[in-house]
């Protein structure tokens, strides 16, 4: 690992990693990973001649509204999964669940004089993530270790974590703004998309059923991740084991299958979520039964009954409340997610609705492959 690493340019990551207490001498950094929302670095210290690397990301505060809210429940998940993961004989703590590095001050996010926040991490090494799944035993090992991640956190103790983004996977709510999106039509793009809203609108069933499953005491709510895509976990250079989840943002209060539900909608899609040749989109079968057997080898012990039978299910509502946030966008002028081309958003909203398609073809094949696993 070489030492020589030259800073990025316009951020004076020096000063950022003064308020750290980092040992040795700094070299320098770079941008790192790819992610879309915060601004992350690989920093490298000289430790008598030793290169030892950290990460220092830049939270952004304009998605994320209170900082020290979220790193409140970033620190006490962090310091209960290395506890519980450091009590497993063989574990590699330092491995298996991220560290954060309070600054000299002892918190653990650091405001820099223009405002900006900073966290700092220790880097895991020897392992890294993979935005593209290409073989079911990726998705296995997504699958295990985001089911590994909700059950160590299953007697967090303390209260129930900060919500980060308030009613991030409410279905009910974000169908209500989704109609109140085309009754305002602000920007006349309703004709556009009149087919998408048909689709949506008699999909309108499918947002209740596990917030009925909830409120019915058949779903307890859990401390969910709620991003599980392929690229939020770390897997070992060497084995090819899932090791450690990261981007730990919106891990908040949720139910256990919105996140099995966003790993079938982003790891089963044959194509780019963004693909316009809707022929492309289709949900793999062999990546669905990986996902199903990755999470119910570390998940199946603290699942209920109802959780199990509705694994098939949660992918096609999420897909669904993804597609309608994507179409939603479309109507009010597309103000949340970043586009590249105009109808960007319709083109994702298109997308995603094919997928829905294609999980309802298989649907049987799907609840097969769900009972082929989940039975005694």
């Amino acid at each position: 690992m070489s030492l020589d690493v030259v800073s990025s340019p316009g951020t004076d990551l020096a000063a950022v990693v003064g308020a750290f207490p980092l040992l040795g001498h700094f070299r320098g950094g770079a941008p790192y990973g790819s992610g879309h929302i915060n601004d992350t670095f690989a920093v490298m210290m000289d430790q008598a001649g030793r290169p030892v690397r950290y990460i220092l990301q830049r939270i952004n505060h304009r998605v994320f509204h209170d900082v020290p809210a979220l790193m409140d429940n970033i620190r006490r998940v962090t310091n209960h999964a290395g506890r519980r993961v450091a009590e497993t004989p063989g574990a590699d703590a330092a491995r298996a669940a991220l560290t954060l590095v309070p600054a000299h001050d002892g918190n653990v996010v650091h405001r820099d004089p223009a405002g900006n926040w900073w966290r700092c991490y220790l880097f895991i090494e020897g392992a890294r993530t993979h935005d593209v799944i290409e073989q079911p035993q990726q998705a296995r090992e997504a699958a295990r270790t985001f089911g590994e991640f909700q059950k160590l956190l299953i007697d967090l103790p303390g209260g129930r974590l900060h919500e980060t983004i308030p009613d991030f996977h409410q279905t009910r709510r974000r169908f209500e703004n989704f109609q109140k999106a085309i009754d305002a039509d602000t920007h006349g793009r309703a004709t556009a998309a009149r087919e998408e809203i048909a689709f949506a609108l008699k999909h309108e069933p499918l947002v209740d059923v596990l917030l009925q499953l909830h409120a019915a005491g058949e779903m307890p709510e859990r401390i969910t991740h709620n991003d599980t895509k392929l690229n939020n976990v770390m897997i070992d250079d060497v084995t090819q084991a899932g090791i450690c989840v990261i981007d730990l943002d919106t891990v908040m209060p949720g139910l256990a299958l919105y996140d099995f539900g966003d790993m079938v909608r982003s790891a089963t899609n044959a194509a780019a979520e963004d693909e316009r040749d809707l022929a492309r989109v289709q949900a793999r079968l062999p990546i669905f039964e990986a996902l199903v057997e990755g999470y119910l080898a570390a998940a199946r012990s603290f699942l209920t009954p109802a959780e199990i039978a509705h694994l098939a299910f949660s992918g096609r509502l999420i897909t669904f409340e993804v597609g309608v946030r994507f179409l939603m966008d479309f109507l009010e002028g597309d103000i949340y997610f970043k586009t590249k081309r105009p109808g960007h958003n319709l083109d994702r909203a298109r997308n995603q609705f094919a997928l829905l398609r294609s999980l309802e073809a298989q649907r049987v094949a799907m609840e097969r492959i769900e009972k082929k696993h989940t039975s005694p």
